[in-house]
């Protein structure tokens, strides 16, 4: 069945299909390059063109097509539920945990268990393959996640991720002892040149990224430090902290080969999300405590 779904336009500029892109964020521009080709997008009430560039005060509506069925099944997984209501569900995402399905992940997901827990009850505009997911945590980083159990409340947090709204504070690890008390990194993030996997500072073709940092303590070899982030861009503390010279204390993937505490991936948890409620606009916050194996590593002599 085909839904509608409408958003005001706050901020102008952008055009019609990357503003798309943007409000509903696991989308494409391609994919809506298509809508508006089909005629499935209107701009004020009037059919409009991929080129138009969106103004303050615009109404955008959009038909989206009915999502096509894959075979994502529901499973029996425990969830870490920090709140739930009629309209989300905020999770404490454990490590080892893939947010969504893909390839090579078809089970054990974030996805198969809140389609368990949830049952019928999940946003659909992201179709079947990534029902209420909003936005994402990377594998091996704990901590706090929306899910949106409605197409209403999936619109205004993506709104308000977009707009930079949202208060995301993360706790890490990094290797050496970081000089200044606090700070503020400024770097576009792209992919990396030439490791597909990867991502890195890259001012040519990447997305501008901002990311505040805040020592909590000192270590021998480590930092304990808060973050807190502007943009919410793929691996962006990790990208940003290794382009300093401190990359999170055990990331396989931008650290420097060493772990000597045998960790299952880098030290980073996304601690604190905070937020206006989809329904009455009060502003929320939730924390998920650190994990044990996070404790304990403060607990040694780093």
């Amino acid at each position: 069945m085909e839904q509608q779904f409408e958003a005001e336009v706050t901020d102008g500029g952008e055009r019609l299909d990357k503003y798309l892109a943007s409000i509903y964020t696991q989308q494409s521009r391609s994919f809506f390059q298509k809508l508006i080709k089909d005629e499935l997008v209107l701009v004020n009430g009037s059919l409009s063109k991929t080129s138009y560039r969106v103004e303050p005060g615009d109404t955008v509506s959009v038909t989206m097509p009915k999502a096509q069925e894959i075979a994502v099944l529901p499973e029996a997984i425990p969830l870490d539920i920090l709140y739930e209501d009629f309209d989300l569900l905020i999770v404490n995402k454990p490590k080892g945990m893939v947010v969504h399905p893909s390839a090579g992940h078809f089970s054990g997901t974030l996805v198969n268990a809140v389609l368990y827990h949830c049952k019928d009850s999940l946003s659909g505009i992201n179709g079947e393959i990534r029902p209420g997911i909003v936005h994402r945590i990377d594998m091996d980083t704990t901590g706090a996640l929306i899910v949106c159990k409605n197409d209403a409340a999936h619109i205004c947090i993506a709104h308000q991720i977009k707009e930079h709204t949202v208060t995301r504070r993360y706790r890490g690890i990094v290797l050496g002892r970081v000089k200044e008390d606090s700070g503020r990194i400024e770097g576009a993030i792209g992919r990396h040149p030439t490791e597909r996997k990867k991502m890195a500072v890259n001012e040519k073709n990447g997305k501008p990224a901002v990311t505040h940092y805040r020592v909590l303590q000192r270590f021998r070899q480590h930092t304990y430090l808060e973050f807190q982030l502007e943009t919410g861009r793929t691996h962006q503390i990790r990208v940003h902290m290794a382009s300093m010279g401190h990359p999170l204390l055990g990331d396989a993937l931008y650290g420097n080969g060493k772990n000597p505490f045998h960790l299952k991936g880098q030290t980073l948890h996304a601690m604190v999300i905070g937020f206006l409620h989809p329904s009455n606009q009060a502003y929320m916050e939730f924390t998920a405590p650190l994990p044990e194996y996070f404790q304990e590593l403060l607990e040694k002599k780093l």
